[in-house]
């Protein structure tokens, strides 16, 4: 076992967590959720994403986001970067790191992006080499590495491929997503076996969603395997808008109690995250499915509760109390005159 000391976590919510969504959020409640993320301790936040407003209406307003957020110099700030023309507006937004994403499922692939994954590598050639001129480093995801909502089962070999693709393009880590959420720990083995035997001194990033309740199980598997490095989103929020039925990210919060609960260092401020993922909740106006989350949201309205209840019982007490003085003075009144 080779179970990391400290880990290093992405926050996607503001970019994978809000893309699913109907709901709109304002740039203005953006801008201040992601300022309250950047003073929580996390390290890189992606927070957004420049493909087609068409395609991703709830992120339509990306530039904007990045230019108005405050930058806390401790923070690394990433986005979702799909061709020459996003890495045009994502440089203006002024991101950190980019972001480049493709499938290993030849149909997600053609559903995501609308290209073949051989189609894609040219695109995602001219974004990492455009992004390296301007000193930005790459992130490149690699979806379906388990299974896909089209094709089942994907060929571990079909994920090497990819992989030896992205790396010979120059990306500087990958991010290896179970983006329907239905991976177990015997899968994680079997892919991380032949990954990291290929990949020995590369940084791999595990990113999983929780549909099937997996994806803690998953996040342990992977540290057993020295993984320190991993994708999530607060509150469990977000979704993949080409795998029908994916739920959201593992959320940070029940991320975060695991990792604290055993020892493990991440530099992340539970309670500041906590606030950050009320924040979203209440703005989304519905619960997110963190169970940390619900554990606390359930907590404080008990509290409230019980306040409410004391602050009536209090506001009946005047009358009750008055009537204790009464009787206690008129006794004491009594016994004075008895002693005449």
């Amino acid at each position: 076992m080779r179970r990391p000391n400290n880990v290093f976590i992405k926050e996607v919510g503001p970019r994978d967590g809000l893309q699913n969504e109907k709901e709109w959020v304002s740039t203005d409640d953006k801008v201040e959720w992601i300022n309250m993320l950047s003073e929580s301790g996390i390290k890189e936040i992606e927070f957004s994403s420049f493909v087609h407003p068409r395609w991703v209406p709830a992120l339509k307003d990306a530039r904007e986001v990045g230019k108005r957020i405050t930058r806390n110099p401790d923070v690394t700030y990433s986005a979702l970067v799909p061709n020459e023309k996003g890495l045009e507006h994502a440089l203006e937004a002024g991101i950190d790191m980019a972001s480049v994403f493709m499938s290993a499922s030849e149909t997600h692939n053609r559903k995501n992006i609308n290209k073949s994954i051989a189609e894609t590598y040219p695109v995602l050639k001219k974004v990492i080499d455009g992004a390296k001129q301007e000193e930005k480093r790459v992130t490149g995801y690699i979806s379906t590495v388990f299974d896909c909502p089209f094709e089942g089962k994907i060929n571990t070999d079909n994920v090497l491929r990819v992989c030896d693709r992205l790396f010979e393009l120059g990306v500087d880590d990958l991010s290896l997503g179970d983006t329907i959420g239905t991976a177990v720990p015997s899968q994680v083995e079997e892919l991380l076996e032949a990954i990291l035997y290929r990949f020995p001194n590369k940084d791999i990033i595990m990113h999983f969603h929780d549909t099937r309740g997996m994806a803690i199980a998953n996040i342990v598997t992977s540290m057993n395997y020295g993984i320190n490095r991993f994708d999530s989103s607060v509150g469990g929020l977000g979704g993949c808008p080409y795998a029908p039925g994916a739920a959201g990210n593992v959320a940070t919060n029940d991320l975060l109690y695991l990792l604290h609960g055993v020892g493990i260092n991440t530099g992340i401020d539970e309670k500041k995250l906590e606030q950050a993922a009320f924040f979203i909740q209440a703005k989304l106006e519905k619960q997110l499915p963190s169970r940390a989350l619900s554990y606390r949201d359930s907590q404080t309205k008990k509290r409230n509760e019980f306040v409410q209840a004391n602050d009536t019982r209090m506001m009946e007490s005047p009358p009750r109390k008055r009537e204790i003085i009464y009787f206690f003075l008129k006794n004491q009144y009594d016994k004075l005159r008895s002693k005449e």
